[in-house]
Formats: C-alpha cells, sequence, structure tokens
C-alpha cells in the first residue's frame, strides 16, 4: 500500500513538472507569436519550429489572430490578414519553389478545411514532449558549456590571488631593504 502511494506522488510530481513545463512553453510560444515580425532571428527560429516539428501555432493554427499582422480583425490592413506564416504549409517532397503565400486566409477555414493546406495542430505539446525525450542531452550540453565557465572563473580567482601575493611581496621588499643605498 505504501509503495503504491509512493508511486502514485512520483507520477503527480512529474505530471506537475511536465504542466510547469507546458505553462512555460505555452507563455514562450504565445509571446514568440505575438513578436513574430519584430525580430528576423525569432521569425526564423519560429519558422525552423515549425518546420521540424510539422506544426503551427502553439495550440493550434488560430494562434496566429493574436499576431497584429495575422490576426482577423477588421481594422488588420495587412496582406497577410487571416493568414499564417508559410512554415505551417504542407509541402510534398517534390515541390522545387516554397509557396510563401500558401497560408494566405486558413485561419477563416474550418480545423478540416485547414488541414489540407497547413499543419493545424500546435507546437506546444510537441516541443513538450521532444524536451522530454532529450533532457539527459540537454542536460549534458548545458553541463557541457557550464564546467569550462567555471574552469575560467576559478582560473581567473588563481590569477587574482598571485598577482595580489606579488604586489604584496614588492611592498614587503621596498620596506625591509637591507641596503641604504639601493
Amino acid at each position: 500500500m505504501l509503495e503504491s502511494n509512493q508511486e502514485h506522488v512520483q507520477k503527480d510530481s512529474g505530471s506537475v513538472e511536465i504542466q510547469k513545463a507546458r505553462g512555460k512553453v505555452s507563455e514562450v510560444i504565445s509571446n514568440a507569436i505575438v513578436h513574430y515580425r519584430d525580430d528576423m532571428d525569432l521569425q526564423n527560429l519560429i519558422d525552423f519550429g515549425q518546420r521540424e516539428f510539422n506544426c503551427c501555432g502553439g495550440i493550434s493554427y488560430k494562434d496566429w489572430s493574436q499576431n497584429i499582422y495575422f490576426n482577423c480583425t477588421s481594422e488588420n490592413r495587412s496582406r497577410e490578414r487571416c493568414s499564417v506564416p508559410y512554415s505551417c504549409c504542407l509541402y510534398s517532397e517534390d515541390e522545387a519553389v516554397v509557396n510563401t503565400m500558401c497560408g494566405f486566409g486558413v485561419q477563416t477555414l474550418n480545423y478540416l478545411e485547414a488541414g489540407e493546406f497547413i499543419h493545424t495542430n500546435g507546437c506546444i505539446d510537441k516541443l513538450v514532449n521532444w524536451l522530454h525525450s532529450n533532457l539527459f542531452l540537454l542536460g549534458g550540453v548545458a553541463l557541457g558549456l557550464a564546467i569550462p565557465q567555471l574552469v575560467g572563473i576559478l582560473l581567473s580567482q588563481v590569477l587574482i590571488n598571485q598577482i595580489r601575493d606579488q604586489i604584496k611581496l614588492q611592498s614587503y621588499n621596498l620596506q625591509h631593504r637591507s641596503d641604504p643605498w639601493y
């Protein structure tokens, strides 16, 4: 009975951690969608992620209505009104040229109709699952980057202490010279 409760607590704590990760990823993706056209690097990162994970938006392709260029409000005069980025589009292997307007107007379509042109599923669950399955790899990379930084800090501190010791030694030698003519 006790083992069963411990397993249940472990499963719940794992579920809580996944929910926290999903919440953080959701927040980051929503913020990225809002600022999609503001930063070219962010735009390229989102496009790469959507192509790599075959997804569109956070929860669904309709999340792109949060962006001022893609929303469907009547005040929006953008050419991209009610559209999604080209990275959401379905591609066939034989296409030589990428149609960057393939997501034009798909937010006005229902889920099934839009599914003929774009990936309709969101990226949050796919990204959280990828992070969860690659946790040890990500931890190893982080550790691999952190260890040289820590060694550099340690060696810098050793150098600082050696310089201080040399300054003290020089000061001592100047105060305790035995040769008055020196």
